[in-house]
């Protein structure tokens, strides 16, 4: 069987056959990595949870009964990594703003005003891929789930259902609200190309 399905590979290492364990780990490096990257914002700490969510795989792979897909299961483990250490990150920033400073009284939340966008930062929002991943960026959390898992991971409806716990329909939604801001939010785009295409013409 030159390429057998999950399912098929994690029976045959519950079996003992390790080399099956190295085929998902191939299968699953590169979109697993990027789904924890999106969360954690960081290589390394996505290389840390990368590695945490297979050891879990690995520690719970014979409570594994094949009532879903092995990828519903495996990115419903990824999802748990990310919202715990999410919940850590928030906890680990609330702490230190509202920390005094050595030698103040003001915490540095209360010191530190909200920069807004540096000027080389605006300099480079010129290209498509920037802006369309800055709009996705803006969505709220529940609507940004959806739409990474669904567009950047290929996950059907049913499964981005399963793994965050809430009705396909639900998910659909969700789905809608986002592709609407994201149309609304990237809107002007269209109004600049049509202003460029009369220039196009006169040529």
């Amino acid at each position: 069987m030159s390429d057998p399905a999950d399912e098929v590979l994690l029976r045959a290492y519950q079996a003992g056959d390790d080399k099956a364990f190295e085929m998902l780990l191939v299968r699953y490096r590169r979109p697993l990595f990027n789904f924890l990257l999106r969360s954690a914002r960081d290589p390394g700490r996505a290389e840390e949870l990368y590695q945490d969510v297979w050891m879990r795989v690995i520690e719970r792979c014979d409570e594994f009964r094949g009532d879903a897909k092995f990828s519903t299961w495996l990115y419903t483990i990824a999802r748990n990594r990310c919202v715990d250490y999410q919940r850590k990150m928030m906890f680990r920033r609330h702490a230190s703003l509202d920390a005094a400073a050595p030698g103040s009284s003001q915490s540095l939340g209360e010191r530190v005003p909200n920069p807004g966008p540096s000027t080389d930062r605006m300099a480079m929002r010129g290209t498509l891929q920037t802006r369309i991943a800055e709009a996705v960026e803006g969505l709220p959390e529940d609507q940004r789930e959806v739409f990474l898992m669904r567009q950047v991971q290929g996950l059907a409806f049913k499964e981005i259902a399963a793994v965050i716990g809430v009705s396909a329909n639900t998910v659909k939604s969700r789905m809608r609200y986002a592709l609407e801001r994201l149309q609304h939010g990237l809107s002007d785009l269209e109004e600049h190309v049509r202003e460029v295409e009369p220039q196009k013409h006169e040529l």
